[in-house]
């Protein structure tokens, strides 16, 4: 067929016609190559995915299991380390405890006892300013690490015999000043060679006093701080005048400077204690010669007394009868 209606096209338009053909059927094999690739791309995708989503699911499922196990192993971890940490004791109330530094600070507390339940592991104790009065036997018996002890500024008046016997042989400070100490002994403190601070106390000076400063480890920066209030009086010092209870010529002078001074009131109350019983012993006798006396003259008026008695008894007068009977006989 002649696209131009011309005769002579024949020829031409037939090879025209068979290259159109040709085109024709190669796009159309061209077509149906491309659809079989299409085809195929899209399995393969469909491949793809269903391979994609099962690997999803199975990583899914090993998440689920991995998390499940990392659960289990998550709790056993914090029991372990609730079981291994370690457990810090109890602080006593008012009082506040550093745990890193073993130091349990009670300072302006309003205590007015000793704390109880103090840690075991303490190293310092703070305790200024209180109202406590009096030290327990078994307040330091079971602070075995206690290192620095600080009460001061107290209204402590007695030691317990056995209080300060339990301190740990660790101790390095002692501080007891600003109390109302009077008297203390060497018992009290047993053999503690910790620093001891013992001024602003009103300190009675005798005998028992000077041994316990010659035994004790006192701070050298406040020994002239232990004045005494009242001292030992010697048998000689008191005037019929005075106040045996009194105070004493050493009262308000430190001790240390006393005793550097040559007083010693061990002797002072020796002497006090001879003479005292020179005086027990004199009223003594005093009191057996008196009741030798009373009784002997006791004795001796009951004596006239009898006599006077035997005296007004009349006389044993003789019987003719008994006469002349003894007559008979002779």
């Amino acid at each position: 067929m002649c696209l131009s209606g011309r005769t002579g096209c024949h020829g031409g338009d037939g090879l025209g016609l068979r290259r159109g053909l040709g085109k024709v059927l190669e796009r159309g094999g061209l077509g149906t190559k491309l659809g079989k690739e299409r085809r195929l791309e899209r399995g393969r995708a469909r491949e793809r995915g269903q391979r994609s989503r099962t690997w999803l699911g199975q990583e899914t499922r090993l998440g689920r299991d991995l998390g499940r196990g990392l659960g289990g192993w998550s709790f056993t971890l914090l029991v372990l380390l609730l079981l291994l940490s370690p457990v810090f004791p109890q602080c006593p109330d008012s009082c506040h405890c550093v745990w890193e530094s073993s130091m349990v600070l009670c300072t302006d507390a309003g205590l007015r006892e000793f704390p109880q339940g103090l840690p075991p592991d303490t190293v310092t104790l703070h305790l200024e300013r209180n109202y406590i009065r009096s030290l327990p036997e078994s307040a330091f018996r079971e602070l075995t690490h206690l290192r620095e002890l600080y009460l001061s500024h107290n209204r402590i008046d007695t030691l317990s015999s056995g209080a300060l016997r339990h301190l740990s042989s660790e101790l390095r400070l002692l501080d007891l000043s600003h109390n109302l100490l009077r008297q203390a002994s060497r018992d009290e403190f047993s053999s503690t060679r910790a620093k001891t601070r013992l001024y602003h106390n009103p300190w009675h000076c005798d005998c028992t006093l000077q041994e316990l400063m010659e035994t004790l480890n006192l701070e050298p920066e406040t020994v002239n701080g232990i004045v005494c209030e009242s001292s030992v009086r010697s048998a000689g010092e008191v005037s019929r005048w005075e106040d045996p209870g009194g105070a004493g010529e050493h009262a308000g002078q430190p001790l240390v400077k006393l005793l550097d001074s040559g007083v010693n009131f061990c002797n002072l109350q020796r002497k006090t204690t001879d003479v005292a019983m020179l005086v027990t012993m004199f009223v003594w006798f005093f009191m057996v010669i008196v009741y030798v006396v009373y009784y002997v003259r006791q004795n001796q008026a009951e004596t006239r007394r009898h006599l006077e008695y035997l005296k007004s008894l009349p006389s044993p007068r003789k019987t003719v009868t008994e006469t002349d009977t003894i007559s008979t006989g002779l």
